[in-house]
């Protein structure tokens, strides 16, 4: 019996205990410690119960902290925790007719159509600017709010004081903007109007060069318009640009459109193809089968709207890109050329200038596609290249002599040796026609000043010599910076010199790429990428990082 009624003793005593008061467990303690403190262990369901009992009181307290914090927000701040709802507002109360508040609509059946009229629209216009709208909200003054600060444990840290517990609402407000002020300092920075401030000997014209660049998001160096460094290329080799149609043949030619996504690739397939050049996939756009002419060169009119094609034939063809249609021309009345494989085009677009028999040069009008005039040098042509936009033309050939056309009168205004060489293979100028270049049968490049050289200056700026065997094509890029050569009778036969320094860069092509043999080369407009073709059929493509711009 004793037993049995030790046993029902626990029970009796926590029904007790729960209905008592939170601080009367406090002072008295719970019952299993009462328990323990008599020598009794408690049992297991006991202590859970003490623990739910202990969690439903923390729940408690925590639910009464986040309601009084919700009050005195929405006290402060409105109503932002339980949104009106139209309809539902506390002490809401429709008018009754008659009461002189005029109905929010009524239906004006005079058209035939029920359309709603609103109450702005029943008066004249004087009375709705008298009458107005009544505002959405009006920020009133909360004199009366009071904040215990002391009573939720997220605000004790705005107490000032160490016994301070009641603040006013509007104190409450400065001491939330100002412990968040404390939390986020002011970013200087962020403000375009702030000036730096002043050092010892500094004027207030003088701007902060620091802050400046920090202020905007521009490029500290503009790689578009920046100076191209020698030593190193930065480039990287990208799908080949003719991937999705290689040619059964060398490649011959290859060209940029003038807006950098269009190229060409002809060769001795006897096939003119098109290419959209994205870097990524660079899809076929078109292919032309030329029968009778296997394609020894083909080229762009610098206006885009038309490709000439030439090979070991008396006549040429003209592509027109607008109708799609392909133009055959010649022979040409009154010559004799079994070839004219070999042409330039001039800058302007107007004259076409093919290489003849016995060191003559023929003068096509791209327009009418007829002969407009010869120019006869010593000796034969090998090489020819258009300066001054297309008024200008210099030639070199088996003499060694580097001559100037003034294509206005059609007479040689210049001629000079070329330094070292025998026999003139190739010629380029830049793009501002400020320098032309020269390669040889022996393989040596010179370089030289062109205003210089009309001068009287036979010296040239720089000889290159990398290259061993007779030259190839030779292009300087859109700004002048870069000069590649090539030679098609040797393996990777091709560099890019920097031209500033004369120097030619050193990683290229590099121990991991291969361009077989070179046969063409061409810069985009904007020389964000160079394409070599080489006699294996395909079209290289490599993006240079320097420039931003196709």
């Amino acid at each position: 019996m004793t037993s049995l009624i030790s046993q029902n003793a626990l029970p009796k005593r926590r029904l007790e205990k729960d209905d008592s008061s939170s601080s009367d467990e406090e002072t008295m303690g719970s019952p299993v410690a009462s328990d323990a403190e008599a020598g009794k262990k408690p049992r297991p369901e006991d202590r859970r119960k003490e623990r739910r009992r202990k969690k439903k009181a923390l729940q408690a307290r925590q639910g009464q902290e986040a309601d009084e914090m919700r009050r005195l927000e929405s006290s402060l701040f409105g109503n932002i925790y339980t949104p009106l709802e139209f309809g539902t507002e506390a002490g809401a109360a429709v008018p009754a007719r008659g009461q002189g508040d005029a109905p929010l609509f009524f239906m004006d059946r005079s058209a035939g159509d029920d359309l709603p009229v609103y109450e702005e629209d029943l008066g004249s216009e004087d009375e709705v600017v008298d009458k107005g709208r009544k505002p959405a909200w009006v920020d009133e003054e909360e004199d009366s709010t009071e904040v215990d600060i002391l009573k939720v444990a997220r605000l004790r840290k705005l107490r000032k004081e160490a016994d301070e517990r009641v603040i006013s609402g509007k104190e409450y407000e400065a001491r939330l903007r100002g412990h968040h002020a404390k939390l986020n300092p002011f970013t200087g920075w962020a403000d375009m109007d702030r000036k730096p401030p002043l050092r010892d000997g500094d004027s207030d014209e003088e701007e902060g060069g620091v802050d400046n660049m920090l202020r905007n998001n521009d490029e500290l160096v503009v790689k578009g318009t920046a100076k191209l460094l020698p030593g190193m290329l930065d480039y990287s080799r990208l799908v080949d640009a003719n991937a999705q149609d290689p040619s059964s043949g060398p490649i011959n030619s290859v060209q940029f459109h003038r807006n950098g996504q269009l190229m060409l690739v002809a060769g001795l397939d006897k096939h003119l193809r098109f290419f959209q050049i994205d870097g990524k996939r660079n899809p076929k756009i078109q292919s032309i089968f030329v029968e009778d002419c296997p394609i020894q060169k083909a080229a762009f009119l610098p206006d885009g709207s038309e490709v000439i094609l030439s090979g070991r034939r008396k006549f040429f063809y003209s592509f027109d890109l607008v109708k799609a249609a392909v133009s055959k021309i010649g022979p040409l009345t009154g010559r004799e050329e079994k070839s004219l494989e070999s042409f330039e085009i001039s800058p302007d677009s107007r004259t076409i200038a093919f290489i003849g028999n016995e060191g003559y040069i023929l003068l096509i009008s791209s327009k009418t596609k007829q002969l407009i005039g010869t120019l006869k040098m010593n000796g034969n042509v090998r090489s020819l290249a258009f300066a001054d936009g297309g008024n200008q033309l210099l030639s070199s050939g088996g003499d060694g002599h580097v001559y100037h056309w003034d294509l206005r009168t059609r007479k040689c205004m210049h001629k000079a040796v070329d330094e070292g060489s025998l026999s003139g293979l190739s010629l380029c100028t830049s793009q501002d026609s400020s320098y032309f270049a020269t390669g040889s049968s022996s393989g040596i490049v010179n370089v030289y000043k062109r205003d210089e050289f009309l001068g009287g200056k036979r010296k040239p700026l720089k000889t290159i010599e990398n290259l061993t065997t007779e030259m190839g094509q030779m292009k300087f890029n859109h700004d002048a910076q870069i000069l590649a050569i090539s030679s098609r009778k040797d393996r990777n036969g091709m560099r890019l010199v920097h031209v500033p320094s004369f120097t030619v860069y050193q990683n290229w092509p590099g121990p991991r790429f291969s361009l077989q043999y070179p046969r063409c080369l061409d810069f985009s407009p904007g020389s964000g990428f160079l394409s070599v073709g080489h006699a294996g059929g395909k079209v290289l493509l490599y993006k240079l990082h320097h420039y931003q711009n196709a």
